[in-house]
């Protein structure tokens, strides 16, 4: 599905943060380390990009995306009354033989007035170069292709003036549509290059292209529109292109059409694709004392295999195909008006500035990833940069991170993975096949009593092997349980396990030997709790039986001694009252 693009309109090509994963395969296939890694996510320094899209088809997690036109496009539909299309001569790469003779009828039924192929402007452009060449006699770089004209521009400023001062088959075209039509018209260009995007909005070539589609975006809007080819019929473009120029998009097309020699043996012409190709031929070209035509393409295998091309076609059908077209098509005779002027001039200062640090700045970035000494700089490529040297400088200008460097980090990891292991309270001893020990740490060579000695020795020496035997007989994963070793006198939780891959087997032993004796000392304490609590119940059951008896026996001499008291009681009270009586009487007799 078609989106409205969120990103500014300078931003052609850039980073969907959140399907990037780290994985540093775009800057790795970046031909000039556009790509800046800070904080683990990849962007796009739009001020080094040339746009050759390597990034957009490498990208395995399609993280890399292209700025969308196709509202704009829409836009101009709507609100002009004529507009032009010119479609890439790449385009019988693209579709089946069948879609390919429908092309015009599916272009005007999206609303298009004038549809014709860019190699109307191609042919012009190819013979110009050639004239051009044969004219001041220097070496000359064909430029055709954007991407290869924003390298230059930006990484090699002594080759500017090598670069032939015209313009494009896509510029060209588009100034023989308004020459032909008018200025007032517009005109969409359609083809398999992100570069061109840009192209079309210098400012030397303002309002000449109005807007650029990929064939990516075009089949998007076909089927967004539900259009199907088999429903149109077949029909031609309103204009032929002249000679060869329909082989233009291959390699050495541009030679084929201007009809000089392309042998592949020639030294006079060179034809070149790919990224590596070019810097090769211009740091060769340099001492070269002869003339030199190169005609160069920044994608492999030419402009079928370009970014904006979606598709499961090898290179070699797609070449087949446009040749296939080409040579279906009847030769015509130039005939185009060739007043427009054609001729162009580059951006001289544009040309990267490099940024020069001291051999200090640059060794203490190395010495971050111990590389300070040369044979420590393995410049294997794995962060993206081809010398570790590279890499430091990236860091040096923010483009970049230290811990990009591959075997810096795995180096890193493996000591704190050692350090884990040599300073775990858990003892951990490694053997092999044949159940050699070949590593242990310090807490089990303190458990084990064993020294280094013991290494190249079997397990055996210093245990008993069963358990080891049979986790190698045994197809199971891991083995655990509990075993005291008696002779060391401890305790250990044991978790056994293969390493796969290596063949060896693992031993991690956890000291459970005070775990061990609290829980028995535990279970001690409560048999003597236990046994306590009963003595305590017996001897309060026989204080009780005593007591029972002691106050039986009390309550019986109590009563007799109530009953004694009683009659004690008695016998006073009678003694009184005779007492009383007699004391009376006396008184009596008295008076």
């Amino acid at each position: 599905m078609l989106q409205n693009n969120k990103y500014p309109d300078s931003q052609i090509i850039y980073t969907d943060t959140a399907r990037c994963r780290d994985c540093y395969k775009c800057l790795r296939s970046c031909p000039v380390n556009a790509i800046k890694l800070l904080d683990g996510q990849a962007s796009i320094d739009s001020t080094k990009c040339i746009l050759c899209g390597t990034c957009l088809k490498e990208c395995p997690q399609g993280a890399k995306k292209f700025r969308l036109d196709i509202v704009k496009v829409k836009k101009l539909l709507k609100e002009n009354s004529f507009v032009a299309v010119s479609i890439a001569p790449s385009f019988p790469a693209v579709y089946t033989e069948s879609e390919i003779k429908r092309i015009p009828s599916m272009l005007r039924s999206l609303g298009f007035s004038n549809v014709s192929e860019t190699s109307v402007g191609a042919g012009v452009i190819a013979d110009g170069s050639a004239e051009y060449f044969s004219k001041n006699r220097a070496n000359a770089f064909a430029t055709a292709c954007p991407s290869f004209v924003n390298y230059i521009e930006k990484y090699d400023g002594k080759s500017i003036d090598n670069l032939i001062p015209l313009n494009s088959p896509m510029i060209a075209h588009a100034k023989l549509l308004k020459s032909k039509f008018g200025e007032d018209i517009k005109v969409v260009f359609i083809g398999p290059c992100i570069a061109k995007k840009h192209e079309s909005e210098r400012q030397e070539y303002k309002g000449i292209v109005d807007a650029v589609l990929t064939f990516t975006e075009l089949n998007n809007w076909i089927s967004d529109e539900g259009l199907n080819f088999n429903t149109l019929e077949e029909s031609e473009f309103d204009a032929s292109p002249s000679g060869y120029s329909r082989y233009f998009p291959l390699v050495g097309g541009l030679a084929k059409t201007a009809e000089i020699n392309s042998d592949i043996l020639d030294n006079e012409n060179i034809i070149i694709s790919g990224i590596d190709e070019i810097k090769d031929c211009l740091n060769s070209i340099i001492s070269n004392s002869d003339p030199t035509f190169v005609e160069p393409l920044m994608c492999k295998h030419g402009c079928i295999n370009g970014p904006g091309i979606t598709g499961n076609k090898s290179n070699l059908l797609k070449r087949k195909n446009v040749i296939d077209y080409a040579e279906s098509k009847s030769l015509v005779e130039s005939d185009q008006m060739l007043h427009c002027d054609f001729e162009t001039s580059f951006n001289k200062n544009s040309v990267i500035e490099i940024q020069h640090y001291s051999e200090e700045q640059i060794r203490n970035v190395l010495e971050k990833t111990g590389k300070v000494n040369e044979e420590d700089q393995l410049n294997c490529g794995a962060c993206g940069y081809n010398l570790c040297r590279d890499q430091a400088i990236a860091v040096l200008n923010d483009m970049a991170e230290v811990e990009m460097c591959i075997p810096f980090m795995r180096k890193l990891a493996e000591q704190r993975s050692d350090k884990i292991i040599e300073t775990t309270p858990n003892g951990v001893v490694i053997v092999d096949g044949n159940l050699t020990i070949i590593k242990m740490n310090p807490a089990f060579r303190r458990f084990f009593m064993a020294t280094n000695s013991v290494i190249g020795k079997h397990i055996s020496y210093l245990m008993d092997p069963e358990p080891f035997v049979k986790l190698k007989e045994s197809p199971s994963e891991k083995l655990e349980f509990t075993l005291s070793h008696n002779n060391y006198n401890i305790t250990c939780h044991h978790i056994l396990y293969e390493l796969l891959e290596e063949k060896q087997y693992v031993g991690i032993f956890v000291d459970i030997t005070k775990r061990v004796s609290d829980s028995e000392k535990l279970d001690d304490l409560k048999l003597n709790t236990i046994r306590q609590a009963q003595e305590l119940m017996d001897h309060q059951i026989e204080v009780a039986q005593q007591l029972a008896k002691f106050l039986g026996e009390s309550t019986a001499r109590g009563e007799e001694l109530v009953d004694n008291l009683l009659k004690l009681t008695q016998d006073e009270q009678i003694n009184n009252s005779v007492r009383r009586n007699k004391g009376l009487w006396n008184t009596y007799i008295s008076k």
